[in-house]
């Protein structure tokens, strides 16, 4: 299967999934990032927040905040960055998704592990985004020296995706 056609069936499959179903799965999978000790040991994490069809992070997102240096991603034109987030002050941006406004900017060197959704993933960490390059972009910055997780449900693992020279590997990859 091409790019396209993965993501097609992928976006039907976290779907069809229950409210219930998403719910389970994200406390899962955050609860296993939160016995990683490159979670323990991280003082910034780069984080997201979800679209409907990805791993829910509201909850989890608060409470990271309260411990951590959590900061969450701005799409500015074609690039992304990372600002010091908090969650009453997230609006919509770019893509429909909740974006920080008006917060401290934080350079790639400053983050410690970051956390990626994304479309599917293999075993070995190689990631297929939603095809507009602003992860892989920021993945490839030479400052960014943070453990890199992916997070995605079961059914997003594949044996194989097709890759790019500019697609960057996930460190690791938590799912339920």
């Amino acid at each position: 299967m091409g790019k396209k056609e993965i993501r097609a069936a992928m976006r039907a499959l976290n779907n069809a999934l229950t409210a219930t179903e998403r719910l389970t799965a994200s406390t899962a999978i955050f609860s296993a990032i939160e016995r990683l000790p490159e979670f323990r040991a991280a003082r910034t994490i780069a984080f997201f927040s979800a679209l409907p069809d990805e791993p829910a992070t509201d909850e989890v997102l608060a409470r990271w905040n309260e411990t951590r240096r959590v900061v969450l991603p701005r799409v500015e034109g074609e690039t992304m960055h990372f600002y010091a987030c908090r969650p009453e002050t997230l609006r919509f941006g770019a893509f429909g998704i909740l974006e920080p406004q008006g917060e401290e900017e934080c350079p790639p060197e400053r983050i410690d592990l970051m956390i990626c959704p994304g479309v599917a993933f293999t075993e070995d960490g190689q990631r297929l985004g939603r095809g507009k390059g602003y992860y892989d972009r920021y993945l490839a910055q030479p400052d960014l020296r943070a453990y890199r997780v992916g997070v995605c449900y079961t059914h997003q693992i594949v044996e194989e995706l097709p890759v790019e020279e500019h697609d960057v590997k996930m460190d690791l990859v938590v799912y339920p």
